[in-house]
């Protein structure tokens, strides 16, 4: 794993070069990854659209606040993404608004498709699911804990998706109904087990 980790941090972006490598890709009428579908390519267009709006939202949680004020020890958060992922959109902006509170968090930025090896270390419920966020000593590199793809009152959307036995709505109805979700949520359920995420490792 030591190998596959220290791989991903040197091909990272932070996140200031992966808004800007999005978005030239978009210009060329592309996302990330091998499906270009028409489908992909509109719902990465829409994830920029969704983290310009994340980008400018910064309100956390009185809890939020003081757990990023007290982190006693440095961590990378090591984010494995895609830009047609629109969970990503949804956490990624989130995560940078955290390191940019405070030094004791680094966010890096890695393509899932670019790290499969890497990815199938922390799949969820035996897929690629993103975005995942790997928990890094700062110094020594070594992994602390893993978080993601989505919080749970999500997660169980798109598990109840997966698995629905009657007739599935169409894949854009549910991805419509699951960033209403978002919208409506404005990251609270996110930051809330974030919270719990750093609190167990930063003991």
């Amino acid at each position: 794993m030591k190998a596959l980790i220290e791989k991903a941090l040197v091909n990272a972006r932070d996140y200031a070069d992966y808004r800007t490598f999005l978005t030239q890709l978009l210009a060329q009428g592309k996302t990330t990854g091998p499906n270009q579908s028409e489908l992909y390519l509109r719902i990465a267009d829409l994830n920029q659209h969704r983290m310009d709006r994340l980008d400018r939202r910064d309100r956390f949680l009185p809890e939020m606040i003081t757990t990023l004020a007290e982190l006693k020890r440095s961590y990378i958060m090591l984010v494995l993404t895609e830009g047609w992922c629109g969970d990503a959109a949804q956490i990624v902006p989130l995560l940078n608004h955290m390191a940019s509170t405070t030094n004791k968090l680094q966010l890096q930025l890695v393509l899932r498709d670019e790290h499969v090896e890497l990815m199938d270390l922390f799949l969820t419920d035996g897929g690629r699911s993103i975005p995942k966020l790997i928990l890094l000593d700062a110094n020594t590199h070594r992994v602390l804990g893993d978080w993601g793809p989505r919080p749970a009152v999500a997660q169980q959307m798109s598990m109840d998706y997966k698995y629905k036995t009657a007739p599935k709505e169409d894949y854009e109805t549910h991805h419509q109904e699951l960033h209403t979700w978002y919208a409506r949520n404005k990251t609270l359920d996110t930051q809330l087990e974030l919270i719990d995420f750093l609190k167990g490792i930063d003991q």
